[in-house]
């Protein structure tokens, strides 16, 4: 929990700090929807690069971001195998025949008890997980001794590889511009500058401030909310509790365990905040001044000329 980064304010003095936060907003919505509009990986892999070279003209720390992408991991595994196996679109790269056999099954059953064994060495999860991937391809695939039963075929295709590779790096620009946001606003601006941008949705009756603060307030909680997690997580660890290990039935009390304090530590927070708002004579609805308005720099022009550029090329190659 500790290495998730978005909805952390990270303090600097880069590029992207000096951007107004509306620039900000509405400069990752469209190059979004750009990311959206390119269709091969020659595009996506130099919206990539772009995007590294950017964090660093920044001056952003992309180790920080990076450790932020450990709690997706998983995720981007799935999203790679769904890929694989469910699209057969191409030409075909690999058919492997497999079955399963009693020997296969027990060896199966052994590599995962071994997985789990060595699970408590964290800093090599992800290794093991790809390890204990392979080697149930290689079981399945080669080790049988004695007598076979449901045969099947393995295969990947060309357009599978393609695609998966695809989704899989675009999902990792999408969270990285995520990160750049929040990392480099404070909740205050943040939220100031979604009030600035949400301001002509009045005309239907909708509330800007109310509903910039909703969302400013999400997100600065998601960390505080993480960090109460943790330190949780390590009060009952003191007391012999063991997230990682365990029946499913345990895992799941140890989560009710995990919850229900969190709960607690949520609404109290809540009636604090409510408080504090309220002691400072905070009335929802109502018009309030700000001892800091936001101003557009030469920085945010160039941003915005910029983004336009990524957008228009993107059209421009999404019609050719």
């Amino acid at each position: 929990m500790k290495n998730i980064v978005i909805g952390q304010f990270v303090p600097g003095s880069g590029f992207f700090y000096k951007l107004d936060p509306r620039t900000k907003i509405v400069s990752i919505v469209f190059l979004m929807v750009a990311l959206f509009l390119l269709e091969n990986i020659t595009q996506l892999l130099i919206a990539f690069s772009v995007s590294v070279v950017l964090l660093i003209i920044g001056r952003l720390s992309i180790i920080r971001i990076i450790k932020g992408l450990k709690p997706i991991f998983i995720l981007l595994i799935f999203t790679f195998l769904f890929q694989i196996l469910f699209n057969q679109e191409g030409t075909l790269l690999v058919n492997q025949s497999m079955s399963l056999s009693y020997s296969s099954i027990a060896s199966i059953v052994a590599i995962t008890v071994l997985w789990r064994y060595l699970a408590h060495f964290k800093r090599f999860n992800f290794l093991l997980l790809l390890a204990w991937i392979a080697g149930i391809y290689l079981i399945l695939s080669y080790f049988h001794y004695g007598p076979t039963f449901a045969p099947f075929s393995f295969k990947v295709y060309e357009k599978g590889v393609e695609m998966s590779i695809f989704v899989v790096i675009r999902l990792l620009i999408i969270i990285t511009l995520s990160t750049v946001l929040t990392i480099t606003t404070k909740p205050t601006d943040l939220t100031q500058g979604l009030e600035k941008l949400l301001r002509p949705m009045k005309v239907i009756g909708m509330n800007s401030e109310d509903f910039a603060l909703i969302i400013s307030i999400s997100l600065r909680y998601i960390p505080t909310i993480l960090d109460e997690a943790n330190k949780i997580m390590l009060a009952q660890a003191s007391r012999g509790a063991d997230f990682s290990e365990g029946k499913l039935k345990d895992k799941v009390k140890q989560v009710i365990s995990l919850l229900v304090p969190m709960f607690i530590i949520a609404f109290k927070r809540s009636e604090d905040l409510a408080d504090a708002m309220e002691s400072r004579n905070f009335i929802p609805g109502k018009p309030r001044t700000r001892i800091y308005e936001l101003k557009f720099n030469f920085s945010d022009l160039m941003t915005s000329l910029f983004t336009a550029a990524c957008f228009a090329l993107s059209i421009v190659l999404k019609v050719i």
